[in-house]
């Protein structure tokens, strides 16, 4: 389809799922998640759903669930209604002067790639330039209340096939509860993610470096977002490689920090990078530069859970994906069928569009708000 393409309507659901396990990294814990989701629909009827997975508190961006809400029907919503389009990277020009809210445009960007790749009758995966028929999926683990329990978890996602296990750490739930996981589990491709907590003190640094004894395969976000000065330091006294989450959220934030060598690994994860067509952009200056990307999560439904499937069928993502099944997170999940996991890997939708069908039933069961415009 090369005719133009003009959303003629959109609507936003605040959706509030449980989740079948409590979750808690280095700032919070949360038992439920409400995610925002988008429906660009356009003069045909068409419609494609797009996901805003912020976080309901400020501690991992700046966003929230209720900033993300305001935006996109103040700003992100007005501006592409009525206004055409060929192709989906054209999009995200028409709220350019919009700064930030990277978490709300992502929402409203995959809502616009997968409208175009239902007109177009092909796979999202397809519609991004993906290669790969299956994803090799990770989980992420929070930090337990003992390291009884972690083993716990740990033991549990690996039989059930998974082949990377990643582990929330903080100050003082760190060297101990890796050294504990990597005993039992000697071969197992392992890394922690702070977050950002840590800092530069002789206690902290400390406790970094110690965990180069562990054959991790990363290290993710040890210092807060802006400072790629202390990760430049850390990575230059590590084995281990540094990989970067909070710090990038733009182009300009990845051209920094590799000429800065802050990092040796990228975490691309469509919801803080604003959208498809950044995190795929991300992956080309990635690939480019020789660097090993993969794609984090933000505990997506099953709508945002289909669109990091399909950007991770893209031949950079080298390493595995937080694209784990649906049924760890949620006991019912938005799309169906639900994303599913076999010994850690994941199809890749071959299906137009999503991939997936949107179950508007389930949406509307465990919808908190709604907007029409």
């Amino acid at each position: 389809m090369s005719t133009e393409l003009k959303v003629t309507a959109a609507r936003l659901h605040r959706v509030r799922l449980p989740l079948v396990h409590a979750f808690r990294t280095s700032s919070h814990r949360k038992t439920e998640l409400d995610h925002i989701l988008v429906e660009l629909e356009d003069a045909s009827g068409a419609v494609g759903w797009g996901e805003i997975a912020s976080p309901t508190d400020p501690y991992y961006a700046s966003e929230t669930v209720e900033t993300c809400w305001q935006v996109a029907e103040r700003y992100l919503l007005p501006a592409v209604l009525g206004q055409s389009w060929k192709r989906p990277e054209q999009v995200s020009q028409l709220w350019s002067k919009v700064r930030g809210n990277q978490f709300a445009k992502a929402g409203v960007d995959v809502a616009a790639w997968v409208l175009w790749a239902s007109l177009q009758g092909v796979p999202l995966a397809q519609a991004l330039g993906g290669t790969r028929t299956e994803v090799t999926a990770g989980v992420s683990l929070g930090i337990e209340p003992t390291i009884g329990d972690l083993l716990t978890e740990v033991r549990r996602q690996v039989a059930a096939g998974y082949p990377r296990v990643k582990l929330k750490i903080a100050p003082g739930w760190d060297v101990e509860p890796v050294r504990a996981v990597r005993a039992d589990f000697p071969d197992l491709d392992l890394h922690v993610d702070a977050n950002g907590i840590y800092t530069e003190s002789v206690e902290h640094l400390t406790a970094l470096r110690a965990l180069d004894e562990f054959e991790l395969t990363m290290i993710e976000q040890p210092f807060a977002p802006r400072n790629l000065l202390a990760h430049a330091r850390l990575q230059r006294h590590l084995v281990t490689p540094i990989c970067l989450d909070e710090s990038v959220e733009t182009l300009d934030d990845l051209e920094t920090a590799l000429a800065l060598e802050a990092l040796r690994v990228l975490n691309i994860k469509v919801s803080r990078m604003g959208g498809l067509t950044t995190a795929r952009a991300a992956h080309d200056r990635a690939r480019q530069a020789g660097l090993p990307v993969w794609c984090g999560g933000m505990h997506e439904f099953g709508i945002g859970r289909a669109a990091n499937v399909a950007i991770s069928s893209l031949p950079g993502f080298t390493l595995p994906s937080d694209v784990s099944a649906s049924d760890k997170y949620y006991a019912h999940d938005v799309i169906t069928p639900a994303v599913t996991a076999d010994h850690g890997v994941v199809q890749v939708p071959t299906a137009t569009g999503l991939g997936h069908q949107v179950d508007t039933g389930l949406i509307a069961a465990h919808t908190v708000a709604t907007l029409a415009l």
